[in-house]
């Protein structure tokens, strides 16, 4: 049974139920927050315009070849940047060829050199972890938000012409996921999340910034990712978008 959410502008109150279906996490952000903010409308027609939105967008992207480019931070020391030449694959899976020189050979013994082999080895495994924690937010879980909505635990928050919609407790224990929706715009514009591995104390925040090409196609424009017990902070930026030929 859907949950009845009620969201309040000054003396004005509008009451609509809100479906959570399908499995674009962007489809999901707009079906909440266009049923909750434009409640005059039908939550139906609402869903089916967003669904063919991100349809489309989604085809748009697959004519698109970028750069993806991601800085490591390691207790505050930058480490190379490493880039790659990303576009969709037959399977609809980004695929990714890596440009740029190859990784300059760690300096040094042998003794220092297998030091620093096996530091770079514990920090990918760590990365893995993270990596796989994240996932659990990254898109987000269409059953998880109706669990967090029946609950009666998330929250919208209006700010200007933007709307943050706040889900708590959403896959771990105090553990926080906030989507940013732009009403006017009709666009997921940034997410973000704050959890972490394990134990509480080691914290893992990830912040994902939109943004939109020319012909009006929404795109990942960057993500940090930050490991706060490791001191590790992980910047990826996607730019260089260029059309494919046909």
């Amino acid at each position: 049974m859907d949950k009845i959410f009620t969201v309040r502008y000054g003396k004005q109150a509008a009451t609509r139920p809100l479906m959570v279906t399908g499995s674009s996490w962007i489809t999901i952000g707009a079906v909440l927050l266009t049923a909750a903010i434009h409640a005059m409308a039908q939550g139906g027609e609402v869903q089916q315009a967003v669904q063919q939105a991100v349809a489309e967008n989604k085809q748009k992207l697959q004519h698109y070849q970028w750069i993806e480019t991601t800085q490591l931070t390691l207790n505050g020391e930058a480490k190379p940047p490493t880039q790659n030449m990303c576009r969709y694959g037959p399977d609809g899976q980004v695929q990714k060829m890596p440009v740029g020189p190859a990784p300059v050979p760690p300096s040094g013994g042998r003794l220092k050199q297998r030091v620093i082999e096996k530091k770079k080895a514990e920090i990918k495994d760590y990365m893995g972890d993270v990596k796989g924690v994240i996932a659990l937010y990254v898109p987000p879980d269409p059953q998880k938000m109706k669990q967090a909505i029946q609950s009666g635990k998330v929250s919208l928050n209006p700010a200007g012409g933007m709307v943050n919609i706040v889900f708590p407790d959403y896959a771990q224990p105090g553990d926080r996921m906030t989507i940013t929706f732009d009403s006017a715009a009709k666009k997921v514009v940034a997410l973000d999340v704050n959890t972490y591995m394990g134990e509480t104390k080691d914290v893992v925040t990830l912040q994902v910034q939109m943004a939109s090409l020319p012909d009006g196609t929404n795109y990942t424009q960057q993500t940090i990712l930050n490991a706060t017990a490791k001191k590790i902070v992980a910047t990826t930026t996607n730019s260089s978008y260029q059309k494919l030929g046909n």
